[in-house]
């Protein structure tokens, strides 16, 4: 158990069970990418971690950029999304996936999506290392899954509750 600011959260998914997800998910990517150097797409802050990890297990070429967009305010969803820090790259007929950390309502990667197909990319994935499939408002096609979770709240491996608690290498829930 552990306390960040007034909340306390229990251990959830440890750290050797994200690894090993995630070395699997990077190997799918290779083989489904083999014939391809895609773009990855890091959503910052939380994917920072996930995607380190990822780009580490994948076998291909790859390039990395990343994006910041917000939508939270402390434990919850605001419903509306900012763009922080855009695009940086050219990626027409380029493949590209989007790295998140955590999917609930799907409102940011909507939003990312569309600020994506924009710029007319040749093949569009999602990875994912959390899917909250009770929390979407929007359907999406999410190719790489971690791990589908429960609607709580959670830190650890890049997510935090207001800034703190990204540097956890395994998952926490919301007592």
């Amino acid at each position: 158990m552990i306390s960040i600011k007034d909340k306390v959260f229990v251990p959830y998914i440890t750290a050797n069970s994200i690894q090993q997800r995630v070395a699997e998910i990077g190997a799918e990517i290779s083989k489904d990418f083999k014939e391809d150097c895609p773009i990855l797409i890091g959503v910052l802050n939380g994917s920072f971690i996930f995607l380190s990890d990822l780009a580490k297990n994948i076998s291909i070429p790859v390039e990395i950029s990343f994006v910041k967009v917000s939508s939270y305010s402390g434990t919850n969803s605001t419903g509306f999304v900012k763009n922080l820090l855009g695009l940086d790259f050219d990626l027409n007929k380029r493949s590209v996936i989007i790295v998140e950390d955590i999917i609930d309502t799907g409102l940011s990667m909507k939003h990312l999506l569309e600020m994506v197909q924009r710029e007319n990319p040749k093949k569009i994935a999602i990875a994912s290392l959390l899917l909250k499939p009770d929390a979407l408002v929007h359907q999406l096609n999410v190719n790489y899954i971690g791990f589908e979770i429960p609607n709580k709240f959670v830190v650890g491996y890049g997510l935090d509750f207001d800034g703190l608690g990204r540097n956890l290498p395994e998952l926490y829930q919301l007592k």
